[in-house]
C-alpha cells in the first residue's frame, strides 16, 4: 500500500485567516479583528474599549475577540495575523511575559487555544495589516455610531479583568 503525501493545499483547506491589530490614543482604545474564510466571506468588527488599555493591551483583546468569535462559529483551524511583536513572541512562547497584564492575557490565550484544532500566530508587517488597522481607528473614531457597514461594539472592562465576587454568608 502506498502512502500518498497530503498536498499543502489540502491542508491548508478550512483554514480560517484572523487579522487583528488596535489603536489606543487620546480619544480612547479599540480593535479591529477582521475575520474571513478562504470562499472571500469576511467579518469585520470594531470594539471600543470603556476602559484605559495600551497598545499591547489593546492588541491582545483583538486577538481574543477574533477568537472568541472564530470559537463560536466554531472555526477549527485558524491562523491568525498581527503586528505587535510583543503579543505575537508571548503566543509562540518566544517571550516571557514581565509584567502581569501580559501574564494574564497569555493565560487566557492559552486557555482558549484548545477549542481549536490548528491555531497559528504570526507576525506580519504593519503594512499588511491595513484593514485591521483601519477598523481599529474606526473603533476610535468620534462618529463611530454613523457606521453602517461594520459591526460595532463596546467592552466595558478588559477580557482578564476580575469578576465581581459576592461574598454570602451561610448559618
Amino acid at each position: 500500500m502506498e502512502c500518498m503525501e497530503e498536498d499543502p493545499s489540502e491542508r491548508e483547506r478550512g483554514i480560517w485567516k484572523l487579522s487583528v491589530d488596535s489603536s489606543s490614543c487620546i480619544t480612547g482604545s479599540g480593535a479591529g479583528p477582521k475575520l474571513m474564510i478562504q470562499d472571500g466571506w469576511t467579518l469585520e468588527y470594531a470594539l471600543r474599549f470603556k476602559f484605559n488599555a495600551t497598545n499591547n493591551e489593546a492588541e491582545w483583546e483583538a486577538l481574543i475577540l477574533g477568537l472568541t468569535i472564530a470559537k463560536h462559529l466554531e472555526v477549527q483551524k485558524i491562523e491568525a495575523s498581527s503586528d505587535s511583536q510583543l503579543v505575537v513572541g508571548l503566543a509562540n512562547g518566544e517571550y516571557q511575559a514581565r509584567e502581569d497584564p501580559m501574564a494574564n492575557y497569555l493565560s487566557h490565550f492559552e486557555s482558549m487555544k484548545s477549542a481549536f484544532e490548528f491555531l497559528r500566530i504570526l507576525k506580519v508587517p504593519r503594512a499588511e495589516n491595513a484593514r485591521a488597522d483601519q477598523l481599529s481607528k474606526l473603533a476610535t473614531a468620534e462618529e463611530l455610531e454613523k457606521n453602517q457597514t461594520v459591526l460595532v461594539d463596546y467592552l466595558d472592562k478588559s477580557t482578564i479583568s476580575k469578576a465581581d465576587v459576592m461574598d454570602i454568608d451561610i448559618p
